[in-house]
């Protein structure tokens, strides 16, 4: 065992978006998918990104970054593919926080919140604002069978609701964990 990995998920198709909206820059210029790579890459000292066969550009930025990747064969398939890769790859974790690639707005705070329930004993944790569970979402080592074994289009949303008492909640004053970006216009400024 080692320590938690970051898993960062984009291997999406920002179907909702109309482009490729992981590439997409934010108001500083910054794509999507490197600054959130970035606030999880600063938290977790393993962090990979989870990315599709086709994305030789998204694996060029992410490379001249200094970020692993990991390639998803079958990401066109769904989330659970992407997230069973991602911790294949790192199969030997103590446990893997997982981020998605359309959430730029995460503060390093709520980041540190979930490995701190997670370094703390909780098998399960994510970060919660306003009453509302958000992102990004912690599992423990022994959910790894259960990780490995996703398909489809369903993340971890099944092992969360498998195992509620396992669920430690961690309050945080951040709105960016509950802020995915589906469409340009939510892009402009943080505070929509």
């Amino acid at each position: 065992m080692s320590q938690i990995v970051g898993i960062l998920l984009a291997a999406g198709n920002s179907r909702r978006f109309g482009a490729d909206k992981r590439l997409h820059p934010l108001p500083d210029c910054t794509p999507m998918v490197l600054a959130s790579a970035r606030h999880l890459a600063a938290v977790c000292s393993r962090s990979i990104v989870v990315i599709r066969p086709d994305d030789t550009v998204l694996a060029s930025l992410l490379a001249a970054e200094g970020l692993e990747t990991v390639v998803c064969a079958e990401a066109a398939q769904g989330m659970g593919h992407s997230l069973a890769s991602g911790v294949a790859a790192t199969a030997d974790a103590a446990g893997w926080l997982v981020a998605l690639a359309d959430m730029p707005y995460i503060e390093p705070a709520s980041y540190r919140a979930v490995i701190n329930a997670m370094q703390g004993g909780a098998a399960l944790a994510r970060p919660i604002h306003g009453g509302r569970p958000g992102h990004p979402v912690g599992f423990g080592a022994v959910y790894r069978a259960e990780l490995l074994a996703l398909t489809g289009d369903q993340g971890g949303k099944a092992i969360l609701e498998a195992d509620p008492a396992a669920l430690v909640l961690c309050p945080v004053d951040d709105h960016g964990v509950l802020k995915d970006v589906d469409h340009p216009l939510q892009i402009v400024t943080t505070d929509n």
